[in-house]
């Protein structure tokens, strides 16, 4: 199994989020999820509109996921409003899969999951390997630069320590520049 790592260029996630935007809502969905919650895979697949939707209709902001109270997982409104318009759109209703097959109704595989981001990654031009893991690795790694404390992150990514969780996002301690930008 090749190591996969983060999509460190801003311009490759943005091609990358084009193309699955023209090729399907559901799987824009996904990789825009994937990777601005930190969320594994599994749980990913896994989740249902009702875990998503306030009884009012609305995205909720907050995640109710158990196993992501700390930090809780934040929809910012960019996704909120992507994954209304997708529910809507498609016609999905509470007891539903949020990425469920076309076909059965169940949540996509980790194989067809893998086959939507690699083909996508592709298309962007992205030349190393790319997996169902380099949306995690992806969120840790824009966390991090963008001045998320280390300790929040690894508690998203269920690490045991500040090494591991740098390590696994692809920073060594010399290699990036993180910018605290407090415009206020």
């Amino acid at each position: 199994m090749k190591s996969v790592g983060a999509i460190k260029e801003k311009r490759q996630i943005s091609k990358m989020k084009e193309y699955l935007e023209k090729h399907s809502a559901r799987d824009y969905s996904l990789f825009l999820l994937g990777i601005n919650t930190g969320i594994k895979l599994q749980e990913l697949l896994h989740l249902r509109v009702h875990e998503i939707r306030s009884s009012n209709g609305d995205i909720t902001e907050i995640l109710p996921l158990p196993q992501y109270n700390s930090p809780p997982v934040y929809l910012n409104l960019t996704i909120r409003n992507i994954l209304k318009k997708y529910v809507i759109e498609n016609a999905l209703i509470d007891a539903d899969y949020l990425f469920r097959s076309r076909k059965t109704g169940e949540p996509i595989t980790r194989q067809q999951a893998y086959r939507i981001i690699n083909t996508a990654a592709k298309e962007a031009g992205i030349e190393e390997a790319v997996g169902m893991t380099t949306l995690r690795k992806t969120f840790g790694y824009h966390a991090y630069i963008q001045g998320i404390a280390i300790s929040l992150i690894q508690k998203r990514l269920h690490h045991a320590s500040p090494s591991e969780t740098l390590h696994f996002i692809g920073i060594d301690s010399h290699s990036e520049k993180i910018k605290l930008n407090v415009d206020l």
